[in-house]
């Protein structure tokens, strides 16, 4: 039994299922490979039929989806690009569903302030959802407002793709900064005021159940009805996390019915380079779409803005405010995700500009919020 493919040429390629360079996908650009050292690659004799029907041997290039210099990895089930509609709360806080933790990870450095973790969940198939939907987490325990009653649901953004992080649409991923109080007359940690779902999902073992609803939310859902559209995505923080989700459906997955052919650009603002989240994802999409992704990080403890304080992320908008408002006039959409507290100052930001270039910044919002252009969610 053989697979039968198609180099640019039109050429058609036999190769044997099982060997070594067997074929993680029907369709393979014999151009996009890239090997640091050619005398690493597997090669394969194939045979190639010319129209005249003159067989020739060559040697081709073989290796796995994972090392092509711009790969994009098979996603399945399919069906789950049918719905014409988002998914929405399947699963009530009355009933939620019994979902199983798969990792807890660590995904900041030594020098962060605060802890991160990137939380897997396996909800094996049964709350489906849309990138840019929250999951909401009922941790255990009784409400302490309400003796007898269980905790209150908290939402969080997923921060994976509808097809989880192993591409096989059974998990979902959350970004989760551990919160913690600390007294500020002794500066010590007060566990009695620390975050309690927070620190229940980063405390989490593999294994671990964890009550899921949802999910919910329609406003950050990812428009895909123009496939060359711009999109411009703000996060502070784990307000990173849907914008994980868009990034890997656009560069990482191959779904047949998505190919992205637009502008992604992302505007980061974190403390500093140890609190940076999916950096060496989102710096590879750099490298792999210069074209088609900008990525711009604004660290409040290393970075000066243009008057030599802190650079914030709304410092970053103002430094790009011209190209951004052009994006914006020719049908850009604008996301914003994080903490409420970014808002002002980037509200701010963006109405002194606007003054600056004559325009009402008020009409400009009003258009974008009717066209909606304008996403925002923050907590």
């Amino acid at each position: 039994m053989a697979h039968s493919i198609s180099t640019l040429s039109q050429v058609s390629v036999t190769v044997p299922v099982g060997s070594d360079c067997s074929l993680k996908r029907s369709v393979f650009k014999t151009n996009t490979l890239n090997f640091p050292d050619k005398s690493l690659a597997p090669t394969l004799s194939l045979n190639f039929k010319t129209k005249n029907g003159v067989s020739r041997d060559r040697k081709v290039l073989c290796m796995s989806v994972q090392q092509a210099s711009a790969p994009k990895v098979a996603v399945s089930p399919l069906h789950l690009e049918d719905a014409k509609e988002p998914p929405l709360n399947l699963h009530k806080p009355k009933e939620p569903y019994t979902a199983t933790i798969v990792s807890v990870e660590r995904i900041v450095g030594p020098k962060a302030p605060g802890e991160t973790c990137h939380v897997v969940i396996d909800h094996g198939g049964n709350v489906p959802y849309w990138e840019g939907q929250s999951y909401g987490i009922i941790p255990p325990g009784e409400n302490p407002k309400k003796p007898g009653m269980p905790q209150n649901v908290r939402l969080y953004s997923i921060a994976s793709t509808r097809y989880g992080d192993f591409f096989d649409g059974k998990t979902a991923s959350l970004c989760v900064r551990r919160a913690v109080y600390y007294d500020p007359e002794t500066g010590k940690e007060d566990p009695s005021k620390n975050g309690v779902c927070s620190n229940y999902l980063c405390n989490s073992k593999p294994g671990d159940k964890v009550k899921v609803t949802g999910p919910s939310g329609k406003i950050m859902l990812l428009p895909e009805d123009n496939p060359n559209a711009t999109h411009i995505m703000i996060a502070t923080g784990t307000g990173v996390a849907p914008y994980r989700g868009y990034l890997r459906r656009m560069f990482m997955e191959s779904v047949p019915t998505f190919k992205f052919g637009g502008l992604a650009w992302l505007f980061l603002g974190v403390a500093n380079n140890d609190s940076l989240l999916y950096d060496e994802e989102f710096t590879k999409y750099l490298k792999d779409y210069p074209d088609n992704f900008r990525y711009d990080k604004a660290l409040s403890r290393e970075h000066k803005n243009k008057n030599g304080g802190k650079m914030y992320v709304q410092d970053k908008i103002e430094e790009y405010s011209d190209e951004i408002f052009k994006l914006l006039d020719n049908g850009a959409h604008i996301y914003f995700c994080g903490l409420k507290g970014m808002m002002p100052g980037i509200q701010e930001t963006l109405k002194r500009v606007a003054e600056q270039r004559g325009e009402s910044w008020d009409e400009k919002l009003s258009q974008l919020k009717k066209n909606k252009h304008w996403h925002v969610e923050v907590y």
